[in-house]
């Protein structure tokens, strides 16, 4: 289950996008120092990954954003996800979004008999830690930390920061203080 709309957005664009969630992971490892952060990173960074898999989202009135009723129909049509609106009548105040077991069936069926698939499985694993249980609002303000993702001009698609993410990557890895990094 995710609950609400701007949490499930912000989840997306660290998904959709390696170059952000390895500039996160670093900044959580200059915070921490856990050599599993700094690895993490790396192997995202030292990889095609930033470029093969990254879908880039427009960058909206509140950060990230696509609109999601047209992905969303296809798996609600096959029973695989259900959306469920909260508040009162003409007045949405959240809407949560559960994986229903049918949902969860298919996914297990697809990365069995597809193995490739297991990359999004273990993506959104390490998205999830790196929310760590955060709502919406808190995630876009940590996204808002990224000078690329805030300056982006509404409605245009939000840049890569891959080259940035990989220099900090090298000045990491050889102990030099790094100067251009977003501090979150």
């Amino acid at each position: 289950m995710v609950e609400g709309q701007l949490r499930l957005q912000k989840l997306d664009f660290w998904l959709r996008s390696p170059d952000f969630l390895a500039d996160e992971l670093l900044n959580d490892y200059e915070r921490s120092g856990e050599p599993r952060l700094l690895d993490l990173a790396a192997q995202i960074l030292d990889s095609e990954e930033p470029e093969v898999r990254r879908y880039p989202m427009l960058r909206h009135h509140f950060g990230a954003y696509e609109p999601l009723d047209d992905a969303l129909a296809v798996l609600r049509s096959a029973g695989l996800v259900v959306r469920r609106r909260h508040g009162r009548v003409g007045r949405t105040s959240r809407h949560d979004y559960y994986l229903l077991a049918r949902g969860r069936d298919v996914a297990r069926t697809v990365v069995a008999q597809a193995p490739a698939f297991r990359y999004y499985v273990d993506r959104v694993q390490l998205v999830l830690d790196l929310a760590d249980g955060r709502g919406g609002n808190q995630l876009k303000e940590r996204q808002y930390l990224q000078d690329e993702y805030a300056t982006a001009a509404p409605g245009t698609r939000i840049g890569s920061i891959s080259a940035r993410a990989r220099s900090r990557l090298a000045q990491l890895r050889a102990g030099t203080p790094v100067t251009d990094g977003v501090d979150a």
